[in-house]
């Protein structure tokens, strides 16, 4: 079987399964966790960021940071791409009372000259604009990755304006990987920051929500609210740790793959485009005349699993656990499919 419909469907290696057995726990309601506590000062320490707080999921650090930057009634500014407003179920509203100002990026990207344009005024009739949120990469524009400068413009538009800037960050080690920026820059620049240990770093569960201490006190009550308080939860910590310590440098191979998956689907002739291909995260388009699901089932039954993720739109995600056979015969089966 090749799995290519996320890299959140990988399994912990022998050694990530190794360093949770071993690890030391404690209560992590009570603070007292010390695998945990040592995850938190870890990803704090690379960003050059105040705290961070450990949570089950990606949804869960976003929405907690939503909660905290913000008051019933305010707005937030994000591009119409975004997984918080996508794939998140409706908790922008639910969870904060906040309404959404959605931007037409360039696959999920954004300028700080839209963000200036889209900053209500003081005026009783408007919501606050309150929160700027970016998602870097993009997951529906197909890993696409942000320019940095263009975020240190978006940041100073903040700043003037006394907004918060919040980064989606599920992916940002693939960004970075691509990128001549360090963690350091990115926190030094926003406010909070989401990272998930989950998708390409193939822990099997967690995310972290990076902030100062003030914000992070705020979260940790947040994460009670949304039931995200967990006990020994070191053995999870573990794996993150793993994670950050041997599994950074590998992504570099993930997007190797992806590049050359990439040049086969522009010579198919079934194929009608391909986003450009940046990171570790592959989505094509079908030709009109094609039926998805049909696509989709000539790939299963070659044991391929892939996802639609819009109007006759597929993506594959390369992983950890997608290696250079699988790659060879996926670039076969592909090859060889006819309608």
């Amino acid at each position: 079987m090749i799995d290519l419909r996320s890299d959140t469907v990988t399994k912990p290696t022998q050694g990530m399964l190794d360093a949770m057995l071993s690890a030391h726990v404690g209560d992590d309601v009570f603070g007292d966790d010390p695998t945990v506590n040592q995850l938190q000062d870890m990803i704090s320490d690379m960003f050059g960021m105040e705290s961070a707080i450990f949570c089950p999921s990606g949804t869960m650090t976003n929405q907690i940071a939503i909660k905290v930057h913000t008051n019933p009634g305010d707005e937030l500014i994000c591009d119409r791409l975004s997984h918080i407003y996508i794939y998140e179920g409706g908790g922008i509203a639910r969870n904060s009372g906040v309404s959404t100002r959605l931007l037409q990026g360039d696959r999920g990207r954004f300028l700080a000259s839209d963000i200036s344009n889209n900053i209500n005024p003081d005026d009783e009739h408007f919501p606050i604009t309150t929160l700027i949120s970016i998602e870097n990469t993009c997951n529906k524009g197909g890993g696409s990755v942000w320019n940095f400068d263009n975020i240190k413009e978006i940041a100073n538009v903040c700043k003037k304006r006394n907004l918060k800037l919040h980064l989606d960050g599920a992916r940002l080690f693939n960004a970075l990987t691509e990128s001549k920026a360090r963690p350091a820059d990115y926190g030094n620049i926003f406010d909070s920051i989401s990272i998930c240990l989950s998708k390409g770093l193939g822990a099997p569960i967690g995310s972290l929500l990076l902030g100062s201490n003030e914000f992070i006190k705020k979260a940790r009550r947040i994460r009670k609210v949304f039931g995200g308080g967990m006990r020994q939860v070191g053995y999870l910590a573990a794996a993150g740790i793993y994670a950050l310590e041997n599994n950074l440098k590998r992504l570099k191979e993930d997007h190797q793959r992806a590049k050359i998956i990439e040049s086969t689907l522009l010579n198919l002739p079934y194929i009608k485009s391909v986003y450009p291909v940046e990171t570790n995260l592959i989505v094509f388009e079908l030709e009109s005349n094609l039926n998805v699901n049909h696509f989709l089932k000539k790939l299963e039954e070659k044991d391929i699993f892939v996802i639609k993720t819009g109007h006759q739109l597929i993506r594959m995600v390369t992983h950890l656990n997608f290696n250079d056979d699988m790659l060879e015969s996926t670039i076969d089966i592909l090859n060889k499919i006819k309608f």
